[in-house]
C-alpha cells in the first residue's frame, strides 16, 4: 500500500495553531511515503511567515513535496511581487516552479499555477501555461509504466460543481484533458479550503480531481483539516479530516476506482 498525506493552505500568519501542531504530530506517526502540500503556505508571504513555514516543514518526517499558492507571493512588498514574487518561497522552501519526485512505486509532479502579477483584477486566481502541461505529460511518459501518477497545484484546474469560492484557471480545462489523456491518476490541490474528489469529464475518467482544506482560521464552512490517500490494488482511498478540538475525526471518505495498469 502507497500512503500520502495532503495538506494545503497553512496560511503560516493564520493558522490554526493547535491544527497545525496536531497536523504535524499525525504526520509523523503515519509512516507516509510522501508528504504533500499544495500551496498558500502563508497568509500574505512575509519573511517572518515563510521561516515558520520552513520550521514547521522541518520537523516532519519523511520525503516531502511543496508547491506555492498564490499567498506565497508578497502581498506588501509591490515589487517583489511583480518581479520576483515566488522568491522568498524559494529561499526558504524550495523550487517554486516545478518540483518532482519518483520512488516506491508512484510519481509525483508539482506545478506552479499561481502568478504574481496577472492582465485581471483578481491576482489570486491561477494560471498553467501550455509549457508546463508538456513539461508535467513528459515526465509521466518517461516514469515506470507501473507508477502511481500524481499532479501537485495549488487551484483546481477544472471548478468544484458547488464550492466556496473559483479558482477560474487559465488554461486550466486544457491542462485537465491533457493529463487524463496521459493517464494520470489523481491531480491534487488547494485553494478553496474545502475537501472534494471528482472525476474529469475526459479519456478514461479515472483521472480524479482531489481537494484538501485548510489548517488556517480562514473556514468556509469545513473545519480545518486535511486529506489521507492510499492506494492498495485497483482501489484509491481518500479520507478528508478535520480537527475536532482534540484530535482529528473522519469527516468525508471516497473510493475511487483506480485505472488497470
Amino acid at each position: 500500500m502507497i500512503r500520502f498525506a495532503h495538506l494545503s493552505d497553512i496560511h503560516f500568519g493564520g493558522e490554526n495553531q493547535a491544527a497545525v501542531a496536531a497536523a504535524g504530530d499525525y504526520v509523523n506517526a503515519g509512516g507516509f511515503d510522501l508528504t504533500i502540500v499544495s500551496g498558500d503556505l502563508t497568509r500574505f508571504g512575509e519573511k517572518v511567515e515563510f521561516e515558520a513555514a520552513a520550521e514547521w516543514l522541518s520537523g516532519l518526517k519523511g520525503p516531502q513535496l511543496v508547491t506555492p499558492g498564490n499567498h506565497d507571493a508578497p502581498y506588501i512588498a509591490v515589487a517583489e511581487r511583480l518581479f520576483v514574487p515566488f522568491r522568498r518561497f524559494e529561499r526558504a522552501i524550495g523550487p517554486a516552479w516545478a518540483q518532482s519526485y519518483v520512488g516506491g512505486g508512484f510519481a509525483v509532479r508539482g506545478v506552479n499555477t499561481a502568478r504574481g502579477p496577472q492582465p485581471r483584477l483578481n491576482w489570486s486566481k491561477g494560471q498553467i501555461a501550455a509549457g508546463q502541461v508538456r513539461e508535467a505529460t513528459r515526465f509521466f511518459q518517461q516514469a515506470p509504466a507501473e507508477c502511481f501518477r500524481i499532479m501537485v497545484c495549488h487551484h483546481p484546474l477544472i471548478e468544484m460543481i458547488g464550492g466556496p469560492m473559483t479558482a477560474k484557471v487559465w488554461g486550466g480545462e486544457a491542462a485537465a484533458r491533457a493529463l487524463a489523456e496521459a493517464k494520470v491518476d489523481l491531480v491534487l490541490s488547494g485553494h478553496i479550503h474545502a475537501p472534494f474528489t471528482w472525476p474529469y469529464p475526459f479519456g478514461d475518467g479515472k483521472t480524479y480531481a482531489v481537494g484538501a482544506g485548510t489548517l488556517s482560521v480562514r473556514e468556509r464552512g469545513v473545519p480545518p483539516g486535511f486529506n489521507v490517500v492510499e492506494i492498495e490494488g485497483a482501489a484509491i482511498r481518500v479520507a478528508a479530516l478535520v480537527w475536532g478540538g482534540s484530535k482529528y475525526e473522519p469527516y468525508r471518505t471516497w473510493s475511487l476506482d483506480r485505472r488497470p495498469i
